[in-house]
Protein backbone atom coordinates (compact mmCIF):
# COMPACT_ATOMS: atom_id res chain seq x y z
CA UNK A 1 0.00 0.00 0.00
CA UNK A 2 1.08 3.54 -0.66
CA UNK A 3 2.37 5.81 1.63
CA UNK A 4 1.27 8.82 -0.88
CA UNK A 5 -1.96 10.25 0.05
CA UNK A 6 -4.55 10.15 -2.73
CA UNK A 7 -6.07 13.24 -3.63
CA UNK A 8 -9.43 10.98 -5.46
CA UNK A 9 -10.31 7.42 -6.07
CA UNK A 10 -12.87 5.81 -8.29
CA UNK A 11 -14.05 2.74 -7.00
CA UNK A 12 -16.87 0.14 -7.47
CA UNK A 13 -19.22 -2.76 -6.57
CA UNK A 14 -19.86 -5.89 -9.14
CA UNK A 15 -22.59 -7.88 -8.28
CA UNK A 16 -26.13 -9.23 -8.92
CA UNK A 17 -29.06 -7.10 -7.31
CA UNK A 18 -27.20 -4.85 -6.11
CA UNK A 19 -28.94 -0.96 -6.44
CA UNK A 20 -29.80 -1.06 -2.65
CA UNK A 21 -26.44 -1.71 -1.70
CA UNK A 22 -25.04 1.12 0.87
CA UNK A 23 -21.43 0.81 -0.20
CA UNK A 24 -21.44 4.45 -2.51
CA UNK A 25 -22.84 6.20 0.60
CA UNK A 26 -20.25 4.86 3.13
CA UNK A 27 -17.15 5.17 1.41
CA UNK A 28 -17.82 8.18 -0.14
CA UNK A 29 -19.17 9.68 2.95
CA UNK A 30 -15.67 8.44 4.84
CA UNK A 31 -13.55 9.68 1.86
CA UNK A 32 -15.08 13.43 2.25
CA UNK A 33 -14.15 12.99 6.44
CA UNK A 34 -10.46 12.29 5.26
CA UNK A 35 -10.62 15.21 2.50
CA UNK A 36 -10.24 13.35 -0.70
CA UNK A 37 -12.68 13.08 -3.15
CA UNK A 38 -14.05 9.36 -3.80
CA UNK A 39 -16.69 8.01 -6.67
CA UNK A 40 -18.04 4.45 -5.89
CA UNK A 41 -20.22 2.92 -8.99
CA UNK A 42 -22.81 0.15 -8.96
CA UNK A 43 -21.92 -2.38 -11.32
CA UNK A 44 -25.26 -4.29 -11.17
CA UNK A 45 -25.05 -7.80 -13.23
CA UNK A 46 -28.94 -7.60 -13.07
CA UNK A 47 -29.27 -4.18 -14.66
CA UNK A 48 -26.62 -4.74 -17.57
CA UNK A 49 -28.04 -8.29 -18.45
CA UNK A 50 -24.88 -10.02 -17.74
CA UNK A 51 -23.56 -13.55 -16.44
CA UNK A 52 -20.66 -14.47 -14.46
CA UNK A 53 -18.68 -14.42 -17.63
CA UNK A 54 -18.51 -11.17 -18.20
CA UNK A 55 -16.44 -10.67 -15.47
CA UNK A 56 -12.71 -10.54 -17.32
CA UNK A 57 -14.39 -7.68 -19.64
CA UNK A 58 -15.60 -5.87 -16.59
CA UNK A 59 -12.60 -6.01 -14.57
CA UNK A 60 -10.30 -4.97 -18.02
CA UNK A 61 -12.82 -1.88 -18.23
CA UNK A 62 -12.35 -0.83 -14.59
CA UNK A 63 -8.99 -0.99 -14.77
CA UNK A 64 -8.90 0.55 -18.31
CA UNK A 65 -10.90 3.44 -17.05
CA UNK A 66 -8.42 4.44 -14.13
CA UNK A 67 -10.40 2.76 -11.35
CA UNK A 68 -8.42 1.77 -8.09
CA UNK A 69 -9.80 -1.28 -7.28
CA UNK A 70 -13.41 -2.86 -7.46
CA UNK A 71 -15.83 -4.99 -4.26
CA UNK A 72 -16.75 -8.23 -5.39
CA UNK A 73 -20.37 -9.54 -3.96
CA UNK A 74 -22.65 -12.59 -5.05
CA UNK A 75 -22.37 -14.40 -7.15
CA UNK A 76 -18.70 -13.11 -8.15
CA UNK A 77 -16.69 -14.11 -5.15
CA UNK A 78 -15.12 -16.93 -6.04
CA UNK A 79 -15.22 -16.70 -9.41
CA UNK A 80 -13.07 -13.90 -9.23
CA UNK A 81 -9.62 -15.58 -8.12
CA UNK A 82 -8.68 -17.18 -11.61
CA UNK A 83 -8.78 -13.38 -13.13
CA UNK A 84 -6.33 -12.58 -10.43
CA UNK A 85 -2.42 -12.15 -9.64
CA UNK A 86 -2.00 -12.17 -5.94
CA UNK A 87 -4.47 -13.46 -2.81
CA UNK A 88 -4.25 -11.99 0.93
CA UNK A 89 -3.73 -15.19 3.13
CA UNK A 90 -7.08 -15.02 4.23
CA UNK A 91 -8.55 -14.64 0.85
CA UNK A 92 -6.24 -17.97 -0.33
CA UNK A 93 -7.79 -19.35 2.87
CA UNK A 94 -11.32 -18.48 2.49
CA UNK A 95 -11.60 -19.11 -0.64
CA UNK A 96 -13.72 -15.87 -1.66
CA UNK A 97 -12.18 -12.37 -2.48
CA UNK A 98 -15.22 -9.08 -2.00
CA UNK A 99 -12.00 -6.43 -2.50
CA UNK A 100 -9.90 -6.08 -5.77
CA UNK A 101 -7.34 -3.89 -5.79
CA UNK A 102 -5.89 -2.53 -9.31
CA UNK A 103 -1.73 -1.64 -8.82
CA UNK A 104 1.34 -1.64 -11.15
CA UNK A 105 -0.71 -3.20 -14.01
CA UNK A 106 -1.71 -6.78 -11.39
CA UNK A 107 -5.24 -7.37 -9.32
CA UNK A 108 -4.75 -8.28 -5.73
CA UNK A 109 -7.74 -9.96 -4.07
CA UNK A 110 -8.55 -9.71 -0.38
CA UNK A 111 -11.25 -10.98 1.97
CA UNK A 112 -12.51 -8.10 4.21
CA UNK A 113 -16.23 -10.12 4.95
CA UNK A 114 -14.51 -12.55 7.35
CA UNK A 115 -12.95 -10.09 9.47
CA UNK A 116 -15.71 -7.51 9.06
CA UNK A 117 -18.12 -10.13 10.45
CA UNK A 118 -15.51 -11.49 13.23
CA UNK A 119 -15.53 -7.72 14.33
CA UNK A 120 -19.15 -7.02 14.16
CA UNK A 121 -19.55 -10.59 16.38
CA UNK A 122 -17.48 -9.20 18.95
CA UNK A 123 -19.17 -6.00 19.06
CA UNK A 124 -22.53 -7.96 19.14
CA UNK A 125 -22.12 -11.10 20.87
CA UNK A 126 -18.96 -11.23 22.43
CA UNK A 127 -20.21 -13.66 25.24
CA UNK A 128 -22.62 -15.93 23.62
CA UNK A 129 -22.01 -19.74 23.91
CA UNK A 130 -20.40 -21.20 20.93
CA UNK A 131 -20.06 -24.74 21.30
CA UNK A 132 -21.86 -25.74 18.37
CA UNK A 133 -23.24 -23.32 15.45
CA UNK A 134 -25.51 -23.96 12.58
CA UNK A 135 -24.57 -21.84 9.42
CA UNK A 136 -26.62 -21.74 6.51
CA UNK A 137 -24.68 -21.24 3.11
CA UNK A 138 -21.86 -22.45 2.15
CA UNK A 139 -20.86 -19.75 -1.24
CA UNK A 140 -18.42 -17.04 -1.32
CA UNK A 141 -19.78 -14.91 1.77
CA UNK A 142 -20.67 -18.12 3.69
CA UNK A 143 -17.07 -19.27 3.29
CA UNK A 144 -15.85 -16.13 5.07
CA UNK A 145 -18.17 -16.16 8.08
CA UNK A 146 -17.44 -19.87 8.68
CA UNK A 147 -13.80 -18.64 8.21
CA UNK A 148 -14.14 -16.13 10.87
CA UNK A 149 -16.23 -18.29 13.52
CA UNK A 150 -13.61 -21.23 13.26
CA UNK A 151 -10.99 -18.26 13.88
CA UNK A 152 -13.06 -16.93 16.91
CA UNK A 153 -12.75 -19.92 18.39
CA UNK A 154 -16.17 -21.96 18.43
CA UNK A 155 -15.92 -25.74 18.86
CA UNK A 156 -17.68 -27.09 16.14
CA UNK A 157 -19.48 -25.40 12.75
CA UNK A 158 -21.93 -27.12 10.73
CA UNK A 159 -22.39 -26.32 7.55
CA UNK A 160 -25.86 -26.32 5.65
CA UNK A 161 -26.45 -25.61 2.07
CA UNK A 162 -29.11 -26.44 -0.53
CA UNK A 163 -26.30 -27.59 -2.80
CA UNK A 164 -24.38 -30.56 -0.73
CA UNK A 165 -21.74 -30.60 -2.77
CA UNK A 166 -21.35 -27.02 -1.84
CA UNK A 167 -20.91 -27.35 1.77
CA UNK A 168 -18.85 -30.89 1.45
CA UNK A 169 -16.49 -28.49 -0.09
CA UNK A 170 -16.13 -25.73 2.15
CA UNK A 171 -15.50 -28.09 5.07
CA UNK A 172 -13.45 -29.93 3.48
CA UNK A 173 -11.29 -27.06 2.67
CA UNK A 174 -11.51 -25.19 5.79
CA UNK A 175 -10.73 -29.03 7.92
CA UNK A 176 -7.39 -28.57 6.54
CA UNK A 177 -6.48 -25.26 8.70
CA UNK A 178 -9.28 -25.93 11.31
CA UNK A 179 -9.06 -29.55 11.94
CA UNK A 180 -11.89 -32.56 11.13
CA UNK A 181 -13.45 -32.28 14.49
CA UNK A 182 -14.73 -28.92 14.13
CA UNK A 183 -16.38 -28.55 10.64
CA UNK A 184 -18.79 -31.01 9.09
CA UNK A 185 -21.05 -30.28 6.66
CA UNK A 186 -24.90 -31.15 7.11
CA UNK A 187 -27.77 -32.65 5.12
CA UNK A 188 -30.27 -32.71 7.66
CA UNK A 189 -30.87 -29.37 9.09
CA UNK A 190 -33.28 -29.84 12.09
CA UNK A 191 -31.51 -32.11 14.11
CA UNK A 192 -28.34 -29.85 14.06
CA UNK A 193 -30.31 -27.13 14.70
CA UNK A 194 -31.70 -28.78 17.66
CA UNK A 195 -28.16 -28.97 19.11
CA UNK A 196 -26.80 -25.66 18.01
CA UNK A 197 -26.04 -22.59 20.15
CA UNK A 198 -26.40 -20.47 17.39
CA UNK A 199 -27.00 -19.75 13.68
CA UNK A 200 -25.04 -17.86 11.39
CA UNK A 201 -27.35 -16.89 8.21
CA UNK A 202 -24.84 -16.71 4.61
CA UNK A 203 -26.90 -16.89 2.14
CA UNK A 204 -28.84 -13.57 0.27
CA UNK A 205 -32.29 -15.20 1.45
CA UNK A 206 -34.35 -11.87 3.01
CA UNK A 207 -33.03 -9.46 0.38
CA UNK A 208 -36.13 -7.98 -1.41
CA UNK A 209 -34.57 -9.65 -4.37
CA UNK A 210 -34.30 -13.20 -2.87
CA UNK A 211 -37.51 -13.16 -0.22
CA UNK A 212 -38.41 -15.56 2.49
CA UNK A 213 -36.59 -17.35 5.93
CA UNK A 214 -33.46 -19.09 5.03
CA UNK A 215 -35.01 -21.96 7.96
CA UNK A 216 -37.91 -23.00 9.12
CA UNK A 217 -39.38 -20.60 11.90
CA UNK A 218 -40.12 -23.84 14.04
CA UNK A 219 -36.51 -24.69 13.88
CA UNK A 220 -35.59 -21.02 15.78
CA UNK A 221 -36.43 -21.12 19.97
CA UNK A 222 -35.42 -18.20 22.36
CA UNK A 223 -32.23 -20.06 23.84
CA UNK A 224 -30.78 -19.67 20.21
CA UNK A 225 -28.99 -16.70 18.98
CA UNK A 226 -29.10 -15.82 15.14
CA UNK A 227 -26.63 -13.69 13.08
CA UNK A 228 -27.49 -12.11 9.65
CA UNK A 229 -25.27 -11.02 7.03
CA UNK A 230 -28.02 -9.47 5.14
CA UNK A 231 -28.36 -6.08 5.28
CA UNK A 232 -31.14 -4.61 2.74
CA UNK A 233 -33.43 -4.62 4.59
CA UNK A 234 -31.57 -4.46 8.02
CA UNK A 235 -34.49 -6.39 9.65
CA UNK A 236 -35.22 -9.17 7.49
CA UNK A 237 -37.49 -11.80 8.10
CA UNK A 238 -35.22 -13.98 9.81
CA UNK A 239 -34.13 -11.06 12.23
CA UNK A 240 -37.99 -10.57 12.83
CA UNK A 241 -38.44 -14.01 13.45
CA UNK A 242 -36.07 -14.32 16.02
CA UNK A 243 -36.36 -11.31 17.99
CA UNK A 244 -39.90 -12.20 17.79
CA UNK A 245 -39.43 -15.52 19.97
CA UNK A 246 -36.80 -13.76 22.07
CA UNK A 247 -33.36 -14.43 20.47
CA UNK A 248 -30.66 -12.32 20.72
CA UNK A 249 -29.73 -11.04 17.41
CA UNK A 250 -27.03 -9.55 15.40
CA UNK A 251 -28.15 -8.18 11.92
CA UNK A 252 -26.00 -7.47 9.26
CA UNK A 253 -24.93 -3.84 9.57
CA UNK A 254 -22.03 -4.45 11.29
CA UNK A 255 -20.43 -6.66 8.99
CA UNK A 256 -21.20 -4.16 6.17
CA UNK A 257 -19.86 -1.54 7.61
CA UNK A 258 -16.53 -3.28 9.18
CA UNK A 259 -16.00 -5.18 5.63
CA UNK A 260 -16.16 -1.59 4.24
CA UNK A 261 -13.99 0.51 6.62
CA UNK A 262 -10.99 -2.56 6.01
CA UNK A 263 -11.73 -2.23 1.79
CA UNK A 264 -11.13 1.29 2.23
CA UNK A 265 -8.16 1.37 3.72
CA UNK A 266 -6.93 -1.23 0.93
CA UNK A 267 -8.09 0.74 -2.03
CA UNK A 268 -6.89 4.82 -0.42
CA UNK A 269 -4.24 3.79 2.26
CA UNK A 270 -6.48 5.51 4.37
CA UNK A 271 -7.46 4.54 8.06
CA UNK A 272 -11.20 4.60 8.64
CA UNK A 273 -12.86 5.87 11.75
CA UNK A 274 -15.35 2.57 12.10
CA UNK A 275 -17.32 4.78 14.58
CA UNK A 276 -18.16 7.36 12.21
CA UNK A 277 -19.17 5.06 9.71
CA UNK A 278 -21.08 3.33 11.77
CA UNK A 279 -22.62 6.57 12.72
CA UNK A 280 -23.40 7.30 8.78
CA UNK A 281 -24.71 3.59 8.17
CA UNK A 282 -27.60 3.87 10.67
CA UNK A 283 -28.69 7.46 8.91
CA UNK A 284 -29.08 5.80 5.83
CA UNK A 285 -31.83 3.85 6.43
CA UNK A 286 -30.99 0.54 5.64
Amino acid sequence: MSNDRPLSCLIGLIGSGILRSKSPEMHEQEADAQGIRCLYRLIDLNVLRLGVDALPALLESAERMGFSGVNITHPCKQAVIPLLHELSEDARAIGAVNTVRFRDGKRFGYNTDAAGFAESFRRGLADSPRAHVVQIGAGGAGAATAYAMLKLGIDRLSLFDTVPARASDLAAKLAKDFGDGRIAAVHDLPPAMAQADGLVHATPTGTREHPGLPVRADLLRPELWVAEIVYFPLETQLMGAARKLGCRTLDGGGMAVFQAAAAFEIFTGLKADTDRMLRHFHTLGA
